[in-house]
């Protein structure tokens, strides 16, 4: 092989190597294993350093890939965002979807809540970021008319439930302030149970979730 050629099948290695997905598998597994890479590292930089104070540059070299390999999967660094923010939507559509289309009873709505809390305690990171990122994150409801169509959807389906007629007055109180005690305990308590373990967090909040259903400690 001559020095030419060596050069060409260099050249055309390190090429193949930049190409937006490629590294593990082929095909749509690469390329979907690449973009939640991306997802799982601006997910770190995004609730260490916060959105405006990351860069796709800084996303880029913590993968070790170039940045054109990143904008093959998101648009912008608000694509990104959008991306993770739309993982937590995920994370509460199963939930009401067991609800929908039967009667709802304490019982049920406090076995839905510690479902949820099992998922929010498995991701718990995903909401300090999105608790850390607040101001960024409500650019994107500006812009994002399908965002806002889903993030309706979801609302609805939370005041359909506490809206039931069949149920007292009582018990909708319940579940309204039960489903506060989730997402205060899990979303916006910040960082103020930074040091708790996810196990145990997620405890406690069920055993207040527990209280608040059941009327145990009245």
């Amino acid at each position: 092989m001559t020095q030419a050629d060596a050069a060409l099948a260099a050249a055309s290695t390190s090429a193949r190597d930049d190409q937006p997905g490629l590294g593990q598998g082929s095909g749509d597994q690469a390329g979907a294993s690449t973009r939640e890479r991306i997802l799982d590292v601006a997910l770190d930089l995004f609730t260490d350093q916060g959105f405006d104070g990351t860069s796709m540059r800084e996303i880029a070299e913590r993968l070790r890939i170039t940045k054109p390999s990143i904008y093959y999967h998101f648009s912008s660094k608000e694509e990104i965002l959008l991306a993770l923010h739309m993982r937590m939507h995920e994370l509460v559509k199963p939930v009401f979807a067991r609800l929908t289309g039967q009667a709802i009873t304490l019982e049920s709505w406090g076995s839905a809540l510690n479902e949820l809390l099992d998922q929010m305690a498995a991701q718990r990171r995903l909401f300090r970021m999105h608790e850390r990122n607040q101001a960024a994150i409500e650019k994107l409801h500006l812009h994002r008319k399908d965002h806002d169509d889903e993030h309706d959807d979801i609302q609805q389906r939370f005041r359909q439930a506490l809206g039931d007629p069949s149920l007292s007055l009582r018990d909708r109180v319940r579940m309204a302030c039960s489903l506060g005690a989730v997402f205060g305990g899990v979303l916006m308590a910040g960082d103020a149970f930074r040091d708790v373990s996810s196990a145990e967090l997620g405890f406690l909040v069920k055993d207040a979730v527990r209280d608040l259903v059941t009327g145990r400690s009245a």
